[in-house]
């Protein structure tokens, strides 16, 4: 059996996130002290008390999902699973693809906290809230999705594929009259269904570009070391153990679109026929969806996390 571990992205953080494993294990309570510390904040409280609506602001739930994803991980570790023996591969959607660095010792724990807090403030400072907008088109292909995206993009205004999550599953981003647009091309293409998400920034397209300068520099000045498990990007959707290529990457991953649907084949095509999601349960039913013979499990409290271990 080959593995590869996935960490998911935005859109998984939930009031009282992380508040059970940090009650249930010593390995999980040092990963939110060390967050926390690195932070200068106690975004544990926040994560485990406070209002789902402060926690949702990117610049909190970025550092928050990781810090779920990377205690899972170490209660796995705890328990004798070492990532570096039971992993062909990690890979993370978005900002999941820091948590996946993190978990190959290519940065710090303390170090992803804070490229995370600096990631999430440069990405809502990038565009004014109102003006930009992300949709999930379903039911229509990436080639259909790209050709609505760029019928869209009337006037100047952006209108990009951001997420190509799983089949009938594409998400585009831009300016906000540009994605309303795409919405009702969509429906013409014969879209299912097409909902606007509840971001407060168009991710994953060109407006970003203010954010990918601001992740240059901060990168910049971040030592990443070579990840003992390779990282499949989520830029290229193949891939990198060079240090220097995965940091040129994490820029190029802010305006970028995310291919997770082209990352997950490329895992199956070079092996891997077992996906262990960490800290959430959003990427191993898209997992399911791209590639229904592989196996897809999420480890995301004490009870799956022991189920995971008992599977290695």
């Amino acid at each position: 059996m080959t593995r590869a571990f996935v960490f998911p992205g935005q859109g998984s953080q939930q009031a009282g996130m992380g508040k059970a494993l940090h009650a249930a294990s010593p390995a999980a309570r040092a990963v939110f002290e060390e967050v926390d510390d690195a932070l200068g904040q106690s975004l544990s409280r926040l994560m485990f008390d406070g209002d789902l609506a402060t926690l949702t602001l990117t610049e909190n739930a970025q550092p928050a999902i990781m810090a779920v994803s990377i205690a899972t991980l170490r209660v796995l570790q705890e328990g004798g699973v070492r990532l570096a023996d039971r992993a062909a591969f990690v890979a993370g959607h978005s900002l999941g693809e820091y948590s996946a660095l993190c978990a190959a010792g290519v940065l710090t724990l303390a170090d992803t906290a804070r490229l995370l807090r600096a990631r999430g403030r440069a990405m809502q400072a990038a565009v004014p809230v109102g003006v930009g907008a992300m949709a999930v088109l379903i039911g229509l292909d990436l080639d259909t999705v790209q050709a609505v995206a760029d019928a869209a993009a009337e006037d100047g205004q952006v209108c990009a594929v951001a997420n190509d999550n799983a089949p009938g599953q594409v998400v585009v981003s831009g300016h906000e009259q540009a994605v309303a647009r795409a919405i009702t091309l969509a429906k013409a293409k014969g879209s299912r269904h097409s909902v606007l998400l509840p971001v407060s920034a168009p991710f994953h397209c060109p407006l970003m570009a203010p954010a990918a300068e601001a992740m240059a520099t901060a990168l910049a000045d971040t030592p990443l070391s070579a990840p003992f498990v390779p990282l499949v990007a989520n830029v290229t959707a193949a891939p990198v153990i060079d240090a220097a290529t995965i940091r040129r990457l994490l820029v190029e991953q802010v305006t970028g679109r995310v291919r997770w649907r082209e990352s997950v084949l490329a895992m199956v095509d070079a092996g891997v026929d077992r996906f262990v999601e960490l800290g959430a349960k959003v990427l191993s039913p898209m997992v399911k969806r791209i590639t229904p013979d592989a196996g897809a499990e999420a480890a995301m409290d004490m009870a799956t996390i022991e189920a995971v271990a008992r599977g290695m």
